[in-house]
């Protein structure tokens, strides 16, 4: 559950307009059932609890619903669905805006809506400022592990070892929807056992690709670069060459920065889904100095140049950046 929701649930039940919105449709989604449990009365849900889509719902009924006073309890609730399929109605908007400024004191309402990309409608402004407004960005990849470890603490009150959220996440993808029902499958196997290890991954039945992105990352962490080099054709058939110089770019950027800054420099850039990571880096950063941080940043851009003019293969490029950082130092550079 995202942090500005939880502290929206503990202040307990409020009328007034909540608009949730952001790329991630299953936090969203989660997010709107919490707040609609929250606010409706169970004894009288049929009457009180109205769900829309603002692509099907026209301008007259939804003024009508969300005029209509609550019947045997303090509130009525409205969920309305796709709600960006207002902003292209002036009387819709009209009617959106009006209620997020002067809301009945009995009727909550939760708007969930995605905003295009690139758009700087005036509508989706005004509707941050006049409601509870809560953002759920898309989850990245490098988000999924910590998110997992949250999750299974927060749902199942169970532990979940890095490596087994690393292997799951890099099996299944950003799709937290899955990831939920996988999860759900791994509580049932570990049981009473509270802890979920990779074994439980594979046992579970999940897929794990032959190399996992983040072990590779690993490896050039640990400056095991013959290792890396031994992985490198199995991942190059899961990944493109340009991501995996994105990430490795990453991964040496905050090896540096704990390098120059130390550990407590780094878990203050990471994401909040990221923060477990400062303790892998930090043991890996012990094998680096600021000059081989930047011989190996210089290379990595190197390659991104090459990925992107060179007829060869994106393999032959990251192969060679490997073979330099094997190197000493002095012909490294």
């Amino acid at each position: 559950m995202a942090d500005p929701l939880r502290a929206v649930l503990e202040q307990g039940p409020r009328t007034g307009v909540f608009f949730l919105y952001g790329d991630d449709s299953y936090r969203k989604d989660e997010a709107a059932r919490s707040l609609v449990d929250l606010h409706v009365d169970e004894g009288t849900r049929d009457f009180n609890l109205d769900v829309l889509r603002g692509s099907d719902v026209d301008v007259e009924t939804l003024a009508r619903i969300l005029a209509t006073p609550p019947m045997m309890a303090p509130r009525r609730v409205v969920l309305i669905r796709d709600a960006e399929a207002f902003a292209s109605s002036p009387r819709a908007r009209d009617v959106i805006l009006r209620l997020a400024e002067n809301p009945p004191p009995d009727l909550t309402c939760v708007l969930v809506a995605r905003i295009p990309d690139g758009s700087k409608a005036k509508f989706y402004r005004d509707l941050k400022r006049a409601t509870h407004s809560i953002e759920f960005p898309a989850i990245t990849e490098a988000d999924v592990p910590g998110w997992l470890m949250e999750f299974a603490q927060a749902n199942h009150s169970i532990d979940m070892d890095e490596d087994a959220a690393r292997a799951l996440g890099g099996a299944i993808g950003v799709d937290l929807g899955i990831l939920v029902q996988e999860m759900a499958k791994l509580a049932g196997l570990v049981g009473d056992r509270g802890r979920i290890s990779i074994e439980d991954v594979r046992n579970v039945g999940t897929t794990l690709p032959r190399q996992d992105r983040w072990e590779w990352f690993d490896l050039i962490g640990g400056r095991r670069f013959a290792d890396a080099l031994d992985g490198l054709p199995v991942l190059m058939q899961q990944e493109t060459g340009v991501a995996l110089t994105i990430g490795l770019a990453t991964h040496v950027i905050r090896l540096g920065m704990v390098v120059e800054g130390g550990p407590q420099a780094l878990e203050r850039a990471l994401p909040p889904h990221q923060k477990w990571l400062a303790r892998r880096y930090s043991a890996q950063a012990k094998a680096w100095t600021i000059a081989q941080i930047e011989t190996a940043l210089l290379g990595l851009r190197r390659v991104d140049r090459l990925l992107k003019s060179s007829a060869l293969p994106g393999e032959h490029h990251l192969e060679a950046w490997l073979l330099e950082q094997m190197l000493p130092g002095e012909a490294a550079a």
